[in-house]
């Protein structure tokens, strides 16, 4: 039997799902749930992810059945049916889509049963069973992603060879998902291909229903969104890879020569896109140069937060910044299989750095566990221990931190202590972003 979660990282599958879909253009996500699901999920949405805010008819302004006493005695199916064809009079949409929570599934309701009822209609209805129980916020994202490739996504039988698309960078869950996608997108356009990210700016639903052009499916994770590659592939015949989400030179050199490899583009021109790079992204560490050895800004490290971030986050500071992160705790729920994946992710270091990983879910065992690595003091009076170090997380670790007297930045869900705008850290130039705010924090007090 799974063990309880103390201060949980991560909403239920419900939340993955309604996050996914009230930042997706134009889409009206449709809670067949009990009264409060809604709202508590909108609420952990908003205020651990950086302030991200409600949305287009999202927040507090989901549509939702409220199903209470009555549906679970009689069944819910005539309610949902009543609510879909109020929201669609009432609310302006291109995509009305049904998710479900717990109890609804509980009792038996079929939404297909109702979502039939909309077929040939003005405007396209469909759902997915998204109840919490049936995991995290990924998912969720996993669900809604597979519904929309099957039921959504239109045939193609002409691909576009200029065309990619783009997913593996969970929205909200990565706090920073918009500023990352943006500079992921980035990257590709200059390798000499147009982006669909789904989720970005400037996107609209006609890029997701027209998506099977594509010529590939570039998934920025081994572990969230492949279930629903592979569905892609299944239904429209599109190929994918999976690649780990990038962080500085070394994690963006890696990407951009996979994904270089996967399409096919020769090596010289590949090579000549991350002499570019490279060129704008080291004549800016050379300014630290003077400063970093001044103030002596080296420092051990501790790792915390999902299998994505923490492989990029850890490659990053061994082998572009020069710190040594020495442990990583890694906070998601994965299968055997899926955790030899990410620990591979963590091998080969230019640095040589070999990182103790731990896969654990609660918070109350980081400072454990960061005690188990440097050891304690036991009287010594020059014991230096986790000294000088600094912490990489979410909110939740800021306590330990202040514990410990080390310096903290969060840059994991849940973020409550900063506003997060279109900020991001992945490739070149979120990795200066980075730099930027890791050094800050260390020069912050002077």
């Amino acid at each position: 039997m799974s063990k309880f979660v103390e201060r949980p990282r991560y909403v239920c599958a419900l939340g993955g799902a309604v996050g996914t879909l009230k930042v997706l253009p134009r889409t009206i996500p449709i809670l067949h749930a009990a009264t409060g699901c809604g709202g508590n999920v909108a609420l952990a949405l908003n205020q651990a992810a950086g302030y991200l805010g409600s949305g287009y008819c999202a927040g507090q302004a989901l549509s939702s059945t409220n199903a209470s006493e009555r549906e679970i005695v009689f069944g819910g199916e005539d309610r949902l049916t009543e609510q879909i064809a109020n929201t669609i009079k009432l609310i302006d949409g291109d995509l009305y889509f049904v998710i479900t929570g717990c109890m609804v599934e509980m009792i038996g309701d079929d939404i297909k049963n109702s979502i039939k009822k909309f077929d040939g209609g003005d405007v396209p209805v469909i759902g997915a069973e998204t109840g919490g129980f049936h995991g995290n916020y990924y998912k969720g994202y996993e669900i809604v992603l597979k519904t929309l490739f099957r039921d959504f996504v239109e045939q193609k039988t002409v691909k576009d060879r200029k065309l990619v698309n783009l997913w593996g960078v969970v929205p909200i869950q990565d706090v920073f998902w918009k500023g990352n996608m943006a500079l992921i997108k980035d990257l590709l356009t200059k390798l000499g291909y147009r982006v669909n990210t789904f989720f970005g700016d400037g996107e609209t639903l006609d890029n997701l229903r027209h998506s099977a052009a594509a010529t590939l499916n570039i998934v920025v994770s081994d572990t969230f969104g492949v279930e629903a590659a592979q569905v892609f592939q299944e239904v429209h015949g599109v190929p994918y890879i999976s690649v780990p989400f990038p962080i500085g030179d070394h994690g963006s050199e890696s990407f951009l020569r996979r994904v270089g490899s996967a399409l096919g583009i020769a090596n010289a021109f590949v090579d000549k896109v991350i002499e570019r790079e490279q060129g704008y992204y080291y004549s800016y560490f050379e300014r630290l140069g003077d400063v970093y050895s001044d103030l002596d800004l080296q420092r051990y490290a501790v790792v915390v937060g999902d299998s994505n971030y923490t492989q990029a986050l850890a490659r990053f500071l061994a082998d572009d910044l020069g710190w040594l992160p020495e442990l990583v705790v890694i906070t998601d729920f994965l299968t055997d299989e899926q955790q030899d994946t990410v620990r591979r992710n963590f091998a080969g270091y230019e640095s040589g750095i070999e990182p103790e990983l731990v896969f654990d879910t609660d918070a109350s065992n980081i400072g454990k566990y960061i005690a188990g690595h440097w050891g304690q003091s036991n009287g010594q009076r020059y014991f230096e221990g986790f000294n000088p170090g600094f912490i990489l997380g979410s909110a939740i670790e800021r306590d330990i931190a202040e514990k410990l007297g080390v310096p903290q930045l969060t840059v994991t869900y849940p973020i409550s202590n900063r506003v997060v705008l279109d900020r991001g850290y992945a490739g070149y130039a979120g990795a200066l972003r980075l730099t930027e705010d890791i050094l800050s924090t260390l020069v912050g007090s002077r």
